[in-house]
């Protein structure tokens, strides 16, 4: 009832350029209550993984990350927080695609791709947005989109949001998820190896869950503290963003990229891009 509370709020104020999914109706059910939406079609994720996650065009990538930041504006103006953005909770509006030919592997074989028809998209699963000044949970978020403020237990507030998007926009382009990993000090030394040294300032205010992941004062207890040289392995392996947005975008269009994934993926929460400083950002101006 909460989040049927929240989609009829967030259905009230939409003036059409919203990005969220629209509520039709809901009932109760034997005891089950069932939320009626508008027909979509199926997640980027989804999309993605269908196509063999071959990744999204960056031009693609730009639209669907611009009513993502479209969306997050609107529900923050609410004072609404999102919390569990991820690709599979982006649905595109149509389910019609078209197939392109890809490379050839073999004299004989074809690989195809295959690209959405249209670029629109929706938000969906309310289901853990909360209001700004309601009591937060210490967790939130799926772990490969979770904020590093959310991991050292510092609190949240609309800035995990934007953290999230950054982690998807790479996952878009690339095919694969920024930080794939289920342990926390793993997650910490990987947004490290991307994105360069935590401040020492978070660092120090970590709560007592998270003072495990640091030794000698600020610096994280890397490799000491790797559960196995495998991980110590995945974690080496990591390029820096600048880096990995070269590998699929060519330099003409990377540089404005890389600048606005920085500032989605700033790791003190106040440095962090909004939604609607986002928006303004060059690389949405790109024709």
């Amino acid at each position: 009832m909460i989040e049927i509370d929240i989609l009829q709020r967030l259905a009230k104020n939409d003036k059409g350029g919203s990005c969220c999914v629209q509520i039709r109706n809901w009932f109760d059910y034997r005891n089950h209550i069932c939320i009626v939406f508008e027909k979509l079609g199926p997640s980027l994720y989804d999309f993605l993984k269908r196509n063999k996650y071959c990744p999204f065009p960056v031009d693609l990538v730009r639209e669907f990350g611009r009513q993502l930041l479209q969306s997050l504006a609107y529900m923050h103006d609410l004072r609404l927080i999102h919390t569990d953005l991820k690709p599979e909770n982006i649905l595109l509006v149509s389910s019609e695609y078209v197939k392109l030919p890809g490379s050839k592997r073999f004299s004989d074989e074809t690989h195809f791709r295959c690209l959405p028809k249209s670029s629109a998209i929706k938000l969906i699963d309310f289901g853990s947005t909360v209001f700004d000044n309601q009591n937060h949970s210490s967790i939130v978020s799926t772990r490969h989109y979770r904020a590093p403020e959310i991991i050292l237990g510092l609190g949240w507030t609309y800035p995990c949001d934007l953290w999230s998007v950054g982690c998807i926009l790479v996952e878009l382009y690339s095919g694969e998820a920024l930080f794939q990993t289920h342990d926390n000090l793993e997650h910490l030394a990987m947004m490290e190896k991307v994105l360069g040294p935590l401040p020492e300032h978070m660092a120090q205010r970590a709560n007592r869950g998270a003072e495990k992941y640091f030794r000698r004062g600020p610096r994280l207890n890397w490799p000491e503290g790797a559960v196995s040289r495998e991980s110590i392995r995945t974690v080496s392996k990591l390029d820096c963003l600048k880096n990995r947005v070269s590998k699929h975008v060519d330099c003409s269009r990377s540089s404005s990229l890389v600048d606005l994934l920085h500032g989605l993926l700033k790791f003190d929460p106040t440095e962090r891009l909004t939604a609607r400083q986002a928006l303004d950002h060059p690389f949405f101006k790109t024709p």
